[in-house]
């Protein structure tokens, strides 16, 4: 082995002695302008007067130096890493030392000022702060051109979209990160004023509107989109330029996810249709969420689900003193468990195989973990296979919701919050109306020890049975996409949003309240698919053909948040409104009823006491004819059995569908 070079043998000295040696250099740079402004002050030619007052002062100068440039932690640096802050404080640290300077030369020194020439403080004040300044930048510099190749192999040119500071901030990363081959082109914005400006020696080459144009003339092959303050209108504009220029674009992460420190180029990603929502992002009341959250026992039914499994993550970082995630699915719960507990190990989980329909279990788990709050989020959430399974639907939607309630009355909880949804608000299937029946059940238990709130939403992006998931998919295998109707729209907020604002909605809650959340504009589907099959690369109609397939079972051409009957007065959040309806019956009086139908598989029975709970509630023209077959099928074998009882001839009835649920 060879023997290490007189570099390598240097170096652990050097680095021994560094805080020494940092003392010395700035002594030195601080001795080097004090002579320089003697020589500027007397145009390079020093009196023998004037040069022994400056040996005679050079001492009492050094002193003060050390002094202000000790105070400002200018010996602490680390040069390689200069920064404006560093700046800041070798500016601040020489007027300091010039300051003590001149007052020791008043108060301390023989002479005082007498014979001194005064411009000397001024130009040893400039000279000192630009040689340190200066000597810092170089050695940075320096490191940043090391190892760095003579000339720069680009395969991939960009432009960057923003000449902000985060803009500003990617194009630095990329600069300093050679072996990315990526060179920057220019900037394009919106902003009149940086026009033709050089941004970081980058040119701001011009508006959004601009970029088809662009990037045909540059031969750009990325669009970076550095702009996370942007709304989702002004992304969805970026986003269809670079689709018409059929350029790849990548952008930062929003302001809420963006960590502090340098913006990476590594941090660029697909946008997503999470980006494009018509809507700012939600403002969070954080003081009162901690306070309602922290060191409490939280429940959630419904954990392992979409919505179930975001609020947890939500949760979970306000502290609650216990956690528990109630779910029957096996497989997701034990996920869930995973991650929280690799995110939070702090938190205390206390993860439980259950059913919200098994009362003696929900018992037994409210009695063991006594839970403060509880979030009801366990449902049947699927419009389709609500229609096609209507008992099991009403069950686990009403009765589930009825035993999770009447579990939290009887455990001392002080607060639940039902997890609703915007098809509850004159309902067309047996999902919504089931849903708001629900919220019935926890408006009427309502008796001040416990406060019961629900929430309502519109469809979240990216959960399981959205059509976001199914898009993909039809994108994936190539076509066609399905939509139900050209002109159908829902409204759409993402997952995290939504648990976001369940949990600010619940810190509002004072019992008895259905809160409805700002979702936005709503948007029509068949944008949504042609903006997805956009960012995946393809033309709408031309690549992936979109196929139109009708309305489905209980489905809306559009939703409402609030029906006409309802009072909606706004709160002190601005997404966030409640709900002003009739109270409704007691519980007592028609739970047992609907309760008794589903147990002797009574769905016509069933339907009908919906009917009359919720009389907007319209069945589906699918419910109605599934009811009226039922009805004559039952009828038929009556008459058969009766036939077989007889001797002589009988009449079979013939039933013929109508309009309304079958009598």
């Amino acid at each position: 082995m060879n023997p290490p070079g007189p570099a390598l043998r240097v170096l652990p000295v050097l680095l021994r002695y560094r805080a020494l040696l940092i003392v010395l250099g700035n002594m030195a740079i601080a001795t080097t302008a004090y002579v320089a402004a003697f020589a500027l002050r007397f145009d390079l030619s020093i009196p023998p007067r004037y040069a022994a007052i400056l040996l005679a002062t050079l001492p009492l100068l050094l002193v003060c130096k050390l002094i202000g440039f000790w105070t400002l932690g200018l010996f602490s640096g680390w040069w390689s890493h200069v920064s404006a802050r560093d700046a800041e404080d070798v500016a601040r640290g020489n007027l300091l030392a010039s300051v003590l300077f001149l007052a020791a030369m008043v108060f301390l020194h023989p002479d005082g000022l007498h014979g001194f020439p005064r411009a000397v403080f001024l130009l040893d004040l400039v000279l000192c702060t630009a040689l340190m300044g200066g000597a810092r930048l170089a050695i940075r510099l320096a490191r940043e051109q090391r190892g760095r190749p003579a000339v720069r192999r680009v395969e991939t040119l960009a432009l960057i979209v923003g000449a902000g500071e985060a803009g500003i901030r990617l194009s630095s990363e990329i600069e300093s990160r050679r072996r990315l081959k990526i060179g920057v082109v220019g900037f394009v914005d919106d902003d009149p004023a940086k026009l033709g400006l050089r941004v970081c020696g980058v040119p701001v080459l011009g508006r959004v509107d601009d970029l088809p144009a662009l990037v045909a003339a540059h031969e750009i092959g990325e669009v970076l989109i550095a702009v996370p303050s942007a709304s989702g209108t002004t992304l969805r504009r970026i986003v269809q330029r670079c689709a018409e220029a059929g350029v790849r674009h990548r952008v930062l992460p929003t302001l809420g996810e963006l960590v502090e420190g340098r913006v990476m180029y590594t941090q660029m990603r697909e946008v997503q249709m999470d980006d494009l929502l018509p809507r700012k992002p939600a403002r969070l009341d954080r003081g009162r969420l901690q306070s309602l959250v922290a060191d409490k026992t939280v429940l959630v039914t419904g954990a392992a689900g979409s919505i179930g499994s975001e609020l947890c993550r939500h949760l979970s970082a306000f502290e609650p003193e216990r956690l528990v995630l109630y779910d029957r699915h096996e497989n997701g719960l034990f996920a869930l468990e995973m991650e929280l507990r690799a995110r939070f190990p702090d938190v205390r989980l206390e993860p439980v195989l259950g059913d919200v329909l098994l009362e003696d279990q929900l018992r037994s788990v409210f009695a063991a973990q006594r839970p403060d709050l509880v979030f009801h989020a366990a449902a049947y959430k699927h419009v389709p296979m609500a229609e096609r399974n209507v008992l099991e639907a009403a069950r686990n939607n009403i009765i589930g919701t009825s035993n999770v309630a009447q579990a939290a009355l009887a455990h001392g909880t002080k607060e639940f919050v039902l997890v609703s949804t915007d098809k509850a608000v004159r309902p067309t299937s047996v999902m919504g109306v089931t849903k708001r029946v629900a919220e019935m059940v926890v408006q009427g238990l309502q008796n001040g020890g416990c406060g019961f709130v629900s929430v309502r939403f519109g469809n979240v992006l990216g959960s399981s049975g959205s059509v976001v998931p199914l898009f993909r998919e039809q994108i994936g295998r190539g076509g066609p996409v399905t939509v139900t109707n050209p002109n159908v729209t829902r409204y759409f907020m993402t997952v995290a949003e939504a648990a976001e604002l369940i949990l600010q909605a619940a810190a509002l809650g004072n019992g008895g309240d259905i809160f409805i959340l700002d979702m936005g504009e709503p948007v029509r589907i068949v944008d949504l698919a042609r903006q997805m099959i956009r960012l995946s690369g393809f033309e709408p109609d031309e690549d992936v053909e979109i196929v139109f397939t009708g309305l489905r079972p209980g489905e809306k051409l559009h939703e409402q948040l609030v029906s006409a009957e309802e009072e909606v007065t706004a709160t002190y959040h601005d997404r966030i409104k409640v709900v002003r309806s009739s109270v409704p019956p007691l519980v007592d009086t028609w739970l047992p009823p609907l309760q008794a139908c589903m147990e002797r598989r009574d769905v016509g029975g069933t339907v009908r006491l919906l009917q009359t709970l919720v009389p907007h509630y319209q069945p589906s023209a699918f419910l109605l004819q599934t009811l009226c077959e039922t009805e004559a099928r039952r009828s038929h074998e009556e008459a058969v059995d009766d036939l077989r009882g007889h001797k002589g001839p009988v009449a079979l009835p013939i039933r013929r569908p109508h309009r309304g649920v079958p009598a």
